[in-house]
């Protein structure tokens, strides 16, 4: 990638491209005719399934505006790049579509995207959509959001299945990140709270620390990180937690950051965010942003974090795999 490449420049003006001034047809030139897209709730493979895709979201919220909070990017070896971005997404449920008859509710949600560019163009992709905060703002549980799904699409044996390894297509980018400090930081505090050693979170926020997770929700220091990552890792407690790729950064005008997509992957076995256990076999894709600060000089601490799954695929694996429709 030449180096005047302004990756954040790039994917922030592409998005509003595509999506507010409704330059649809420009996806053929941002994306790649091969493009292979992953969101836990399914694997789309091309741009003409995007370009549907889009289509029938504007459709549905047609006043659909994406503001860009990060851009956290690496390099590859290739002389390539793997951008981390992270949305607010404001619209207004204005049409019927996949959410279902139009309720006019106006909705917020964020967005984190993972996006290989090569050669000026988007070619691998893994994306979490903060569903059940838009099924919250329309009225729906992320079950029954899950539920309603299945149904639409046919039933159990029709419907789109979840983004699992199982189902997954070998894409273009392999690369694992960078090998910067504060990814590597993070990704020893996600390690270490996945096998159970909460006590990191006191070490590693800031007591002032701003969260924001699924469903919309909103938390606070120490109290508000552990109970949703306790509640996350009881749900699945014999679930295999693997860090795909990680991403550190340190830019002149903004505080240093990191990225990491990650997984679980096993059985819901335990009572937590998940309700009662239920033995399906889970595959349950996240994205973690974060931003570090030192306000005691010397302390630094993760200072605001952003971590989304989707909600509702997790519980659309749960009910095929239960049969709970």
């Amino acid at each position: 990638m030449a180096q005047a490449f302004d990756v954040p420049a790039y994917i922030l003006d592409a998005t509003k491209e595509i999506w507010e001034d409704r330059r649809i047809s420009s996806l053929t030139r941002h994306y790649a005719p091969g493009i292979i897209v992953r969101s836990p709730a399914s694997v789309v493979v091309g741009n003409k399934g995007v370009i549907a895709a889009t289509m029938a979201t504007l459709h549905e919220f047609p006043d659909r505006e994406l503001f860009g909070e990060d851009v956290i990017w690496c390099a590859t070896q290739a002389g390539n790049a793997l951008s981390s971005h992270r949305l607010i997404c404001t619209a207004t449920h204005a049409a019927d579509g996949i959410y279902g008859a139009a309720t006019g509710a106006r909705l917020t949600y964020r967005i984190l995207a993972d996006c290989h560019v090569a050669d000026g163009r988007i070619d691998d992709e893994w994306l979490v959509r903060d569903q059940s905060a838009i099924a919250a703002q329309l009225g729906m549980s992320a079950e029954d959001y899950a539920r309603a799904l299945i149904d639409k699409e046919g039933g159990p044996e029709a419907c789109v299945q979840p983004y699992t390894p199982a189902n997954d297509v070998a894409g273009p980018y392999d690369g694992r990140g960078n090998e910067e400090a504060w990814g590597a930081r993070l990704t020893e505090m996600l390690t270490r709270i996945m096998a159970g050693e909460l006590s990191v979170i006191a070490d590693a926020y800031d007591r002032a620390a701003l969260l924001a997770y699924p469903g919309g929700e909103e938390a606070l220091s120490f109290a508000g990180a552990d109970a949703f990552w306790l509640g996350l890792r009881a749900a699945f407690p014999s679930a295999a937690f693997a860090v795909e790729h990680v991403i550190g950064r340190s830019d002149p005008d903004m505080p240093p950051r990191a990225a990491i997509r990650w997984s679980l992957a096993g059985r819901h076995d335990g009572w937590g965010r998940f309700g009662r256990p239920t033995g399906a076999e889970v595959h349950v894709m996240g994205i973690t942003h974060v931003e570090y600060g030192a306000v005691v000089a010397g302390q630094p601490r993760i200072r605001r974090e952003w971590t989304l799954i989707d909600e509702t695929a997790v519980w659309k694996q749960i009910l095929l795999a239960t049969g709970r429709m």
